[in-house]
């Protein structure tokens, strides 16, 4: 990459850029909104019931297929290892001035108060698919294994990422694959007229009781997804809708799936913490290295993206299917080729050309976020306003989230001409510092040459 055409000012505050990190999450968080849009303008109960839900004509079969290969999950992780990369950057920086127990309260302080900018985001924006109150609380995990040196970081990342895979590898396709032969075994044995014993009938017995948890389950999705079309439909009111969002962050919040984010997320971070620290995420391997990360992370990625996106289109009650189980693995697979890409891309000159305003994005990144909410949650899917709840299918919903990213692009770069910092960043960083930090641009300095022609400030 060129230092010169790529650098990225620091932060009012002093915090320094790398144009590839701001790149990056740039992308990423541009990339979130191809994830949300959909439970934003549709039912998210739908989410975890049939995708068909949103539609499936041929147009939205090809959108579908393009976001579950492409996006799924990997903007998400892209912003987790740039989590971890910023956790090191931050860190070894006050390393300089402070002592580990001063580093560890400033650093917990920060994510204490993005845990409640997301319940803010949750609460009173009305968004239950907030990821900013999980990272506030990975963060703090993540922060215990920071002085590891990048072996360690991956092996602890790596294996709490594929002990998911193992528990979803046994409890949701090894075991529902022995339930059902065993019981199809019975089933032979008493169609051959013979006796089955006390095990076998507890087996049964077992089996039957699964299914009626299974048809409990679905029947329950289905009224879900009907509650929430009602509440959050043009019929429903600025009432029914808040207490549907509500309702729906505090059920799954009550189902324990906080833990999973925060596993996740911060195992996650702990990859990016190591990939920042061996220099992989801000280009500073060899460019073979990325052309062998860019192919493996895709050949892999896309395969397991390819299986399980035939898996989740398959009839129901055709699993149970591996590919699924797999997600963890594909996600950050997928994630490493586009890391490998990015770097490929920014080392050219049409490269950088082409990814330069992403460099905005990423330094805006925090207010785009939530700009993305206030644009869909308060204004083209509430009840009021345009109340456009339920009228896109897949491939309408992800030309909106286009359409939207591009202005926000364009926004991005407009403010980063004329201001030092975006508003939520601002608003953030403000408290952290204790401070309202400035936002406007400095004048810069500018030199010229004196009589005798060396440099001299104008």
């Amino acid at each position: 990459m060129s230092d010169v055409a790529m650098t990225t000012a620091a932060e009012p505050d002093g915090a320094p850029r790398i144009a590839v990190l701001d790149i990056m999450r740039g992308i990423a968080i541009l990339g979130i909104l191809f994830m949300n849009i959909n439970d934003m303008g549709a039912s998210l109960y739908a989410s975890f019931d049939d995708i068909r839900h949103l539609g499936w004509s041929a147009t939205d079969q090809a959108a579908w297929w393009l976001r579950e290969v492409l996006a799924n999950g990997t903007a998400r992780c892209l912003l987790e290892m740039l989590f971890g990369a910023g956790m090191v950057i931050l860190t070894d920086r006050a390393a300089d001035n402070a002592s580990g127990w001063a580093i560890m309260g400033r650093y917990y302080v920060r994510n204490l108060i993005l845990f409640a900018f997301g319940l803010v985001h949750v609460f009173l924006l009305l968004w239950p698919g907030d990821i900013l109150h999980t990272y506030g609380i990975a963060a703090l995990v993540a922060f215990l294994f920071r002085r590891l040196r990048p072996r360690w970081l991956i092996v602890i990342g790596l294996s709490l990422s594929m002990l998911m895979l193992t528990l979803g590898g046994y409890f949701g396709y090894y075991q529902v694959l022995q339930t059902r032969a065993e019981v199809a075994a019975i089933a032979a044995k008493q169609a051959a007229g013979k006796a089955i014993s006390a095990a076998d009938k507890k087996a049964l017995a077992s089996d039957a009781k699964a299914k009626q948890e299974r048809a409990k389950a679905k029947a329950k999705s289905k009224a879900d997804v009907a509650a929430e079309d009602a509440a959050r439909s043009g019929s429903g009111t600025f009432r029914t809708w808040a207490a549907m969002q509500w309702h729906v962050f505090l059920e799954l919040q009550s189902q324990f799936i906080e833990i999973l984010f925060v596993w996740e997320a911060s195992s996650v971070m702990l990859i990016g913490a190591a990939l920042y620290k061996l220099g992989i995420l801000q280009g500073h391997r060899s460019r073979t290295f990325y052309v062998w990360l860019t192919a493996i992370g895709y050949l892999v990625g896309v395969t397991l993206r390819i299986a399980g996106g035939f898996a989740m289109t398959a009839p129901p009650g055709s699993g149970p299917h591996f590919a699924p189980v797999a997600y963890e693995v594909a996600r950050l697979a997928m994630t490493l080729g586009h890391i490998g890409l990015i770097n490929l891309l920014v080392a050219t000159a049409t490269g950088q050309a082409l990814l330069r305003p992403f460099v905005a994005a990423g330094r805006t990144a925090l207010t785009i976020y939530i700009a993305q909410t206030m644009i869909c949650l308060w204004v083209l899917y509430p009840p009021f306003m345009l109340a456009l709840y339920g009228k896109m299918t897949w491939g309408p919903l992800m030309v909106t989230a286009f359409v939207i990213n591009a202005l926000l692009l364009i926004g991005a770069n407009l403010w980063v001409k004329r201001y030092d910092i975006a508003p939520v960043e601002w608003a953030w960083r403000s408290l952290i510092e204790g401070r309202a930090l400035p936002w406007r641009k400095r004048p810069r300095a500018v030199t010229t040459p004196d009589a005798a022609g060396n440099p001299a400030l104008a």
